[in-house]
């Protein structure tokens, strides 16, 4: 069937799926876009894109993915169609986290095409919740908090490690602490993901209760390790996951201060809010601190066991406002603060924009679109684009230069 034409318009409004995961908010997004706190749901993600699971739908009723499906020369652009073929290579998102999210992990490119052709060849529906591989795609993604923001991010250093658990004194332990000794995390993190039921119990145990000792008497070395690791244990009792949370990164960042996860990235957001854009994927390995489907095997075969401090990404000024660097082509994230002057906003590529502040006027050569809080709008690449407030408008697009 061949799709019609999308309207001609140089910009849309894009209504947008919330999902309502068990650890989302039930305050930061219905704030954001106008309902009534505290909504009965948790609001954990609004999705801003063309991802065929959920995608954004334009005022004539179709998907963002139709409409680029119909146009996807004059909506991507040739740059793009070039690099990534007929579809929106990244996905903006709203994550409110009030507890914590599955410590997982994305493939690389190649991992995922890999494992996507073998379920393929398998057989395995693409809604099986056993399946490991969604898309040929890899995921790496970028979360710019707008709330303080915890999370596992990353491997510790081993040698800090090796004194986080030295320091609980538990039997248990010796031999997770020997491993890590003697073969490093790619050692340590497979025997741990590999114990038995039974073991995992009473280790994640001893580790739970030992750790809490040390919050209780105000040790103030890794105590909010050990404070995430009891409380871990509390909501996911015998998940190894509370384990290996003590061998990553705890990271907290202030509004403003983003952080970029790559493939392999072990991690896991243990609370708060922020903007996150992604490569368009669905490709989620997860090891633990979940209800979800587990693949252990394929979650070891992706992980980057490199150890060391994950960067904080601070904003550099760019077109547009404070721009977040990445090391990726996918997307880029630019925080744009309007004044009552129109400024220049055109870009190359797709943009998807959202208004988190004030109202914003979007004025292109056939008219306006005014953005209110939480609304957000699809401007086409390439499409000459000036903007006013005042407001905040955070835009997302892809990191491809213009040629």
């Amino acid at each position: 069937m061949t799709l019609a034409p999308v309207a001609s318009r140089t910009m849309w409004q894009l209504t947008n799926s919330i999902r309502h995961y068990p650890w989302g908010s039930h305050t930061v997004i219905p704030e954001l876009i106008g309902e009534a706190t505290p909504a009965a749901q948790p609001h954990a993600e609004l999705w801003m894109g063309a991802h065929p699971d959920a995608p954004s739908v334009l005022a004539d009723g179709r998907g963002l993915d139709a409409a680029i499906t119909a146009e996807p020369a004059r909506l991507l652009g040739e740059a793009v169609r070039l690099r990534f073929g007929d579809r929106l290579p990244f996905l903006m998102k709203v994550l409110a986290a009030d507890r914590p999210l599955s410590l997982q992990a994305h493939p690389s490119t190649t991992q995922a095409e890999v494992g996507f052709a073998a379920e393929e060849a398998a057989g395995v529906p693409h809604d099986d919740p056993t399946r490991s591989f969604k898309d040929p795609f890899h995921k790496p993604e970028i979360l710019l908090a707008t709330t303080p923001v915890e999370a596992l991010c990353g491997f510790r250093p081993v040698e800090e490690s090796l004194h986080c658990l030295a320091k609980l004194q538990l039997p248990e332990l010796k031999p997770t602490i020997a491993s890590l000794a003697r073969g490093g995390l790619q050692v340590a993190i497979p025997q741990l993901l590999a114990l038995s039921t039974r073991r995992r119990q009473s280790l994640v145990t001893a580790v739970a209760e030992k750790a809490a000792t040390f919050v209780a008497a105000h040790d103030p070395e890794f105590i909010n390790t050990y404070r995430w690791a009891a409380s871990l244990a509390e909501t996911y009792p015998g998940d190894i996951g509370v384990v290996i949370s003590l061998l990553c990164n705890h990271l907290k960042l202030a509004p403003g201060e983003a952080v970029f996860l790559p493939a392999g990235n072990l991690h896991a957001y243990l609370c708060g809010a922020g903007i996150e854009v992604m490569a368009s994927s669905d490709n989620v390995l997860r090891g633990g601190l979940t209800a979800k489907h587990v693949d252990l095997a394929a979650l070891v075969e992706v992980l980057d066991f490199t150890d060391g401090r994950v960067p904080v990404i601070h904003p550099v000024l760019g077109p547009g406002g404070l721009r977040y660097p990445v090391p990726v082509e996918d997307f880029d994230l630019t925080r744009c603060e309007l004044g009552e002057y129109p400024g220049s906003l055109r870009t190359s590529g797709p943009q998807v924009l959202l208004c988190t502040e004030g109202t914003a006027v979007l004025t292109t050569d056939d008219g306006d679109l005014v953005l209110r809080r939480g609304e957000s709008a699809f401007v086409p690449a390439g499409a000459p684009l000036d903007a006013q407030g005042p407001a905040v408008l955070y835009r997302a697009t892809t990191g491809l230069r213009a040629v």
